[in-house]
């Protein structure tokens, strides 16, 4: 997520900005010349694509694909400084633009180019997003792009990274205590310690050079692949955090950006005190939730205050760590399926429709929803292993546990809802052996980069708010829209129409609002089945 000519004064920074950092936070006195070799390595590698091009054909998994994409590879460094040595693929999937006007079937419109998207995570597969262009609302931008979804390094069908048997990955039935006892954080601890290693070991030298600076610099070999002079991007959540990385290192490859959601890219943030802003912001996402559900307690009989509907949502864990639910579902569980309603507030009425059901003595919604789906443990078991060497690579961690402990114990007497679980997911980092990046200083100023687009909801949980106007502030020329009071994680193409209209009006004639803009919050979701 983060220039100039390297030869510039913005050169020095970001030479400064590339240094590696080994595991205990020093600085690695080799980097400036990695960062010379690393630049040299993506142009040798861009070139060699521009040249190549990418095949495309049927997709691997064609028979359930509309026919209209398909699917290609291109081939990328493993490790920059060594453009000649060891490759991986890549994983490219497109739908042309159909050249069509979807309000007037008989009318053709210009092509604009391949508009390339990542969904985020670390660890999400971009794919399978051209067939968005299949939605009603995607129809005009589907007419003058190329939607082009792919696979980043480490993920999916591009030389995918992986930390444990898959068959071990959904541990299930899970406890998932708010305020933790000295001997669960042991075990937890325990835990972190084994997957490092078990992350180390599966993976070997390969593990370090995925980072979101090689994500960057891949993003710029796809481009040239795509036979793009310059890019259109759009990113979502992380996806906006090494887009900006991009925009810093590329800003003359740059033709258009739309961040959606965007992370905080503040180097002195990334990514241990992020996580912290995420679990108290998931807090107050929480108490939205659950101020919904008391308004619709005619519905779902769960309370008609927030504070009763918090008791009925810990009565129900309390009765899932004695029996869970189906064998499957214990308070671990419960807690994930309501934190993806944290996430999307469309997930609310059929969260609180099971944990109604299950307190009324029916089970069977809530172990759909919340069960461990053992059919996808593999792709699940990829996404948290990329999740976890990204953000372990990408920047310097808190090595010792007591600081981890210190932070999530004051923490979670205020937010105690996700901040002890995005402990447990991110305390690899504090026993990882693989060096650590410096995170770049993402910035660049008046007239290096064309005007970018940036979506954020007011109340993201995931994405705190925050770092979309610090992320503002970085890129000159940038213009920020938002949604008022709402907190869907990502809002491009979504149901707010005010939102879309300066989506497409951005990616389809190049024009952004003179200034900030906000759009009023889309409708609630309506309360779904009776009592």
């Amino acid at each position: 997520m983060r220039a100039a000519a390297l030869y510039s004064a913005a050169g020095a920074l970001l030479l400064a900005g590339l240094t590696a950092v080994p595991a205990d936070g020093a600085p690695d006195a080799a980097g400036p010349r990695r960062a010379v070799a690393e630049r040299y390595g993506t142009a040798v590698a861009a070139a060699r694509a521009a040249a190549a091009g990418i095949s495309f054909g049927r997709c691997p998994d064609a028979e359930d694909l509309p026919g209209s994409m398909v699917c290609g590879t291109v081939e990328v460094p493993l490790d920059y400084t060594r453009p000649y040595g060891e490759q991986i693929e890549l994983a490219v999937s497109r739908v042309e633009a159909t050249r069509r006007d979807p309000h007037h079937s008989e009318r053709k419109v210009p092509r604009q180019g391949a508009l390339v998207f990542n969904p985020g995570g670390p660890g999400g597969s971009g794919r399978y997003f051209p067939l968005i262009g299949l939605m009603p609302g995607w129809k005009r931008i589907a007419g003058a792009y190329d939607l082009v979804g792919y696979d980043p390094r480490g993920v999916g069908r591009s030389a995918p990274l992986s930390c444990q048997d898959p068959g071990h990955f959904f541990k299930g039935p899970s406890m998932a205590p708010a305020h933790p006892s000295e001997t669960y954080k042991r075990e937890r601890v325990a835990r972190a310690k084994a997957y490092a290693r078990g992350c180390a070991e599966r993976n070997g030298a390969a593990l370090r050079h995925h980072h979101s600076l090689n994500n960057a610099r891949d993003l710029d070999v796809l481009r040239a692949a795509l036979g793009e002079d310059r890019l259109t991007f759009m990113g979502a959540s992380y996806g906006t955090y090494f887009g900006a990385v991009y925009a810093t290192l590329f800003p003359s490859h740059v033709r258009r950006m739309v961040f959606d959601a965007p992370v905080d890219p503040d180097p002195g943030r990334v990514w241990y005190r992020n996580n912290l802003a995420q679990s108290a912001a998931f807090e107050g996402r929480w108490a939205d939730f659950r101020e919904w559900i008391a308004r619709h307690h005619d519905t779902y009989g769960l309370g008609r205050t927030s504070a009763a509907v918090l008791r009925s949502y810990e009565r129900a864990r309390a009765r899932l760590a004695e029996e869970p639910a189906g064998g499957k579902v214990g308070p671990g569980q419960l807690q994930g399926a309501f934190l993806q309603a944290g996430y999307y507030d469309d997930y609310w009425p059929h969260r609180a429709r099971a944990l109604s059901d299950y307190l009324r003595g029916d089970p069977r919604q809530l172990i759909a929803q919340a069960g461990p789906v053992t059919r996808v443990a593999a792709e699940a078991e990829n996404a948290s292993a990329v999740y976890t060497a990204v953000e372990c690579n990408d920047a310097p961690w808190p090595t010792d546990w007591r600081v981890w402990d210190r932070d999530a114990t004051r923490l979670a007497r205020v937010a105690p809802f996700e901040t002890w679980d995005n402990v447990w997911t991110n305390l690899p980092c504090a026993f990882w052996s693989a060096p650590r990046q410096r995170p770049l200083d993402v910035r660049t100023g008046p007239g290096e980069l064309p005007p970018t687009l940036i979506l954020a909801a007011e109340r993201d949980a995931a994405a705190p708010y925050e770092g979309a106007l610090e992320l503002h502030r970085r890129l000159a020329g940038s213009v920020l829209v938002t949604e008022r009071d709402a907190g869907t994680h990502g809002i491009a193409g979504g149901p707010n129409g005010c939102v879309n209209g300066y989506f497409e009006t951005y990616l389809l004639e190049g024009r952004l609002p003179g200034r900030h803009a906000a759009c009023a919050g889309h409708p609630e979701p309506e309360p779904s089945g009776g009592k």
